[in-house]
């Protein structure tokens, strides 16, 4: 198992956020996380980097890593894109992407931005309020690109941008699960579940449901969260 969670709890201001949550994703697998706002989606990815302290265990390729720092984990193969990407004035595109790349040739910078829907000019703009939101989520997702992780939390990649980039998007995490990246897809639409292997549906913290995902998407469109029902 690439990733599996165990009783995963963690308490925020004195809220409990995340219940007991037990999750697994396989080797180069595309898990979806489906869960309306305020489920607990984004504070599970955070988790998984090492952001927020929690009680329970996280393993990683069946390593303890529970108590590891964010470096830590990002350095044993684990990326985390965030739902609204980073801005960082007066820094390119292009010195963006080289910092985090493996293969820090101009060519194959090219060929990932080409790969996510954006032309090579962007390159050297930079990543500031200059880019929209969804060319800045698609620099994001080059920068995963060009890390290769063996585990890519994608925090609502598909959230604010127009159904064309969301067709690229889906096209390109079917690319890193081509090249041995496990995917974990966090969405609150079930629209993306159709590149997805497994989903779950988190519903005020707790897992409701997991498993294939056309038993999982009847699930959520039934009931999207019955614990608040």
């Amino acid at each position: 198992m690439m990733l599996k969670i165990e009783n995963l709890r963690i308490v925020r201001e004195g809220k409990e956020i995340l219940k007991n949550v037990n999750f697994e994703i396989a080797p180069q697998e595309i898990h979806l996380v489906l869960g309306i706002n305020g489920s607990g989606k984004t504070t599970l990815a955070q988790a998984i980097m090492g952001i927020y302290p929690c009680e329970g265990k996280i393993l990683f390729e069946g390593e303890d890593i529970t108590h590891l720092s964010v470096w830590e984990r990002a350095r044993k193969g684990i990326t985390l894109a965030f739902q609204e990407p980073a801005r960082f004035e007066g820094l390119s595109v292009k010195d963006y992407l080289m910092v985090s790349a493996k293969n820090k040739s101009l060519n194959r910078l090219e060929e990932v931005i080409k790969m996510v829907g954006l032309p090579r000019n962007i390159l050297f703009q930079e990543v500031g309020d200059n880019l929209s939101g969804g060319e800045r989520k698609r620099v994001e997702l080059a920068s995963v690109l060009l890390m290769e992780p063996k585990l890519a939390i994608l925090d609502e990649p598909d959230s604010g941008i127009d159904m064309l980039s969301c067709k690229l998007i889906s096209e390109v995490i079917e690319r890193m699960k081509s090249m041995g990246t496990s995917v974990m897809l966090i969405t609150h639409s079930e629209d993306m579940i159709n590149i997805a292997d497994r989903a779950t549906i988190l519903c005020a913290g707790k897992v409701v449901a997991s498993g294939e995902r056309d038993e999982i998407k009847r699930l959520f469109k039934y009931s999207p969260c019955p614990l608040k029902r």
